[in-house]
C-alpha cells in the first residue's frame, strides 16, 4: 500500500499510543491495546464489543452485520442513511439526477479524498462497481449491479461461463466529477439503493495492490483502520481529513471481538466496555435496572427468519411447501417472544420490518394462519406432505451472538411438542458466526437454519428481492419462483411508488404460498453503555451510530 502522508502522520500517531497503552480485554500489546489508552493517555477511545466478519473487508463481498458495522464506519458512498429517520441522503453525491427514470446523471461533490490521500472520483465509483459485478472476483453483492446495463456481459448467468465483457455498458465516465448510469429498466427507486456499502467508491491502490488493500482497507469515511487482528480486535482510528459533515466526535473505536454476549455484558457492567449492541436474552429481564437510562430498546429493520435448503431434493416440491407451512404454525412465537426475549421481538406477520410503516411495505397480518400457532393445523400440513425428511429435522445457527441457543431449544421444544415426538427437532449449534456462515455459502445445510436479515436500505425491495430472487445475493435457500421474480421486476420498474409496493406485497403472497423461509419475529435492537460514554444511539438499522459517541 502506497499511504500518502496524512495517513502516516496519522497512523504513526495511532501506533505509539497503542504501543504506550497496557493489554485489555480482547487485544494485547501487539494488537494496539487502544481502549486502554482511554484511562492512561486521555485519548477518547470508544470501546465496543463485536463479532470477526465473515470474509475480507470488500464493499462488495460483506453481506453480514459484523462486517458491514466496519465498513460503514470507515467508507461513505453516493448516499447515507440518515441515523435517526433511516432516509437517503446524499453524501459523496452532490446530485443525481434523471428524466427517464432509467438514465441517471450523477455528480460528485468536491473535496472527497481516500485515506491515502486520493481524491474520490468518478473512476472511483465506476472502477469499483465493475470490479463488484465481474464474476471473476467472486463478490457475494455482485447481485446489487444487476440493474445496471451490461451487467449480463460482466456476469453471465450461465456457471461456468466467462464475462465478454471488461465492463458494464451502462456506466459511462463523463469526467471526473460527473458520470452516467443506465439502468437495463426503469427502477426509479434505484438512487435510494446506493446508500448500501456495496457501491462504496475505492481507491486506485484497491486495483494497485489488492492483497496489500485488504491487509489494510483504505476508505474515504470518518474512521479508518489502524490494526486487526482477527478473533481478538480491531482498532480504528479518526480521519482526520474526511470530507462529510458526519465526523467522529471522539478519536477512535476499539472492536472487541466477544463470542459470547454474556461475557460482553460482563465487562460492560464492569467498566470494561462501553458498548453492547446485543444484549444477552438471559440478561434482557434485568437491563433496565442495571442499566438505567443507559438501556436502548427500540424497533429496528430487522426480520429473524428459519430457513430451508431448497438444493436439497428432500425439501423440494409442492408437498413439501405444505411441510414447511406446518412447521411454521408448530412454533409458538408469541410465548418464545414473550418468554425469552421480554418484548424486544415481536411474532411477524409478513417478510418486512414495522419500520417501513413511514415509508410503506409493511402489512400486519399478511401471513396470515401459516404464521399462527395452530397445533392441529400444523400436524395436518405436515402429514400432508408426507411428514419430515427422514422423520426429523435440525435446526442451526450460531450460537456466540444472538441468543440464538435459547430461541432455538425453544422452537424445537414447541415443534416437538406439536408433533408428539421428542426427537423429531433437534438444534444444531455452530460455535461462531464466519463458520456458520461458510456452512451456508458452501451449501451444507441439510435441515432448518436461521437466516436473519437486517436491511441495507430502508425499501420492501431490500426484504425481498436479495432474499428470494433467482440467484440472488443472499438467497442461501436457492429459492426459485419465475412468478415472485417477475412481480419483482413489474415492482421495480413502476414509476408510482405506491404501484410498486402493490406489487411487492403480491411477490409476498407468492412467499408466503411457497414458505422458503418461516418468518418468525420482528427484533427491536438492544444495546447497553456505560458511564464513560454519552450520546450514544442506535440507527434504523440497529447499529450504534459510532460517529457522534463522546468519551466524558
Amino acid at each position: 500500500m502506497r499511504a500518502g502522508t496524512r495517513l502516516t502522520r496519522v497512523v504513526a500517531t495511532a501506533t505509539a499510543i497503542a504501543l504506550a497503552a497496557t493489554a485489555c480485554g480482547g487485544g494485547d500489546d501487539d494488537t494496539g491495546g487502544v481502549g486502554a489508552a482511554t484511562a492512561a493517555d486521555g485519548n477518547e477511545i470508544v470501546r465496543a464489543s463485536w463479532g470477526d466478519p465473515q470474509n475480507p473487508l470488500e464493499p462488495a463481498n460483506t453481506n453480514e452485520v459484523q462486517g458491514g458495522k466496519v465498513l460503514d464506519m470507515i467508507f461513505r458512498g453516493l448516499k447515507r442513511y440518515n441515523p435517526d429517520t433511516g432516509e437517503a441522503e446524499d453524501a459523496v453525491a452532490e446530485s443525481i439526477e434523471t428524466e427517464d427514470q432509467q438514465t441517471f446523471t450523477v455528480t460528485i461533490e468536491e473535496g472527497w479524498t481516500f485515506q491515502d490521500g486520493t481524491p474520490v472520483t468518478s473512476h472511483s465509483f465506476v472502477d469499483a462497481w465493475n470490479y463488484g459485478a465481474n464474476i471473476e472476483n467472486t463478490q457475494v453483492n455482485s447481485y446489487f449491479f444487476q440493474f445496471i446495463e451490461g451487467y449480463e456481459n460482466v456476469h453471465p448467468g450461465d456457471e461456468g461461463d466467462s464475462p465478454t465483457a471488461d465492463s458494464m455498458s451502462g456506466l459511462e465516465i463523463i469526467d471526473d466529477r460527473t458520470f452516467d448510469v443506465t439502468l437495463s429498466e426503469p427502477f426509479s427507486l434505484w438512487p435510494e439503493t446506493l446508500g448500501y456499502n456495496a457501491y462504496a467508491p475505492l481507491p486506485q491502490a484497491f486495483f494497485d495492490d489488492h492483497d496489500a488493500w485488504l491487509e489494510q482497507p483504505i476508505g474515504n469515511g470518518p474512521y479508518m483502520i489502524d490494526s486487526y487482528s482477527r478473533s481478538q480486535s480491531m482498532n480504528l482510528v479518526r480521519y482526520e481529513d474526511y470530507a462529510g459533515d458526519d465526523e467522529a466526535q471522539n478519536d477512535g473505536v476499539e472492536l472487541r471481538v466477544y463470542t459470547d454476549n454474556n461475557t460482553a455484558y460482563t465487562d460492560l457492567q464492569a467498566g470494561n466496555l462501553d458498548i453492547v449492541d446485543d444484549i444477552p436474552a438471559s440478561q434482557l429481564i434485568n437491563a433496565e435496572d442495571d442499566l438505567g437510562d443507559r438501556y436502548i430498546n427500540e424497533p429496528a429493520g430487522i426480520i429473524q427468519t428459519i430457513s430451508f435448503p431448497l438444493y436439497d431434493e428432500a425439501w423440494q416440491g409442492e408437498d413439501m411447501a405444505r411441510v414447511r407451512q406446518g412447521l411454521s404454525m408448530a412454533i409458538n412465537r408469541e410465548e418464545i417472544t414473550e418468554r425469552i426475549f421480554f418484548g424486544t421481538r415481536t411474532p411477524a406477520t409478513d417478510y418486512t420490518s414495522p419500520v417501513l410503516q413511514e415509508a410503506g411495505g409493511y402489512q400486519e397480518g399478511l401471513c396470515g394462519e401459516f404464521c399462527e400457532y395452530d397445533p392441529d393445523r400444523a400436524r395436518e400440513l405436515i402429514e400432508e406432505g408426507g411428514g419430515l425428511p427422514g422423520g426429523e429435522v435440525t435446526l442451526s445457527s450460531n450460537v456466540d451472538t444472538g441468543s440464538h441457543r435459547q430461541w432455538m431449544d425453544a422452537a424445537c421444544n414447541s415443534i416437538n411438542n406439536v408433533l408428539g415426538d421428542t426427537g423429531a427437532c433437534t438444534v444444531n449449534p455452530v460455535p461462531t458466526f464466519a463458520d456458520y456462515r461458510n456452512q451456508i455459502t458452501d451449501r451444507e445445510m441439510t435441515g432448518m437454519f436461521r437466516t436473519g436479515w437486517q436491511m441495507d436500505y430502508p425499501l420492501i425491495q431490500n426484504f425481498l428481492q436479495p432474499l428470494y430472487y433467482t440467484d440472488a445475493s443472499s438467497n442461501d435457500s436457492e429459492y426459485t419462483s419465475e412468478e415472485f421474480d417477475r412481480l419483482v421486476n413489474e415492482a421495480n420498474a413502476a414509476e408510482d411508488p405506491d404501484e410498486a409496493i402493490d406489487t411487492f406485497q403480491e411477490a409476498q403472497e407468492v412467499l408466503i404460498r411457497d414458505m422458503p423461509s418461516i418468518p418468525l419475529w420482528y427484533q427491536n435492537g438492544t444495546a447497553g453503555y456505560s458511564e464513560n460514554v454519552s450520546n450514544v444511539q442506535l440507527n434504523p438499522f440497529s447499529v450504534p451510530v459510532y460517529t457522534e459517541i463522546t468519551v466524558d
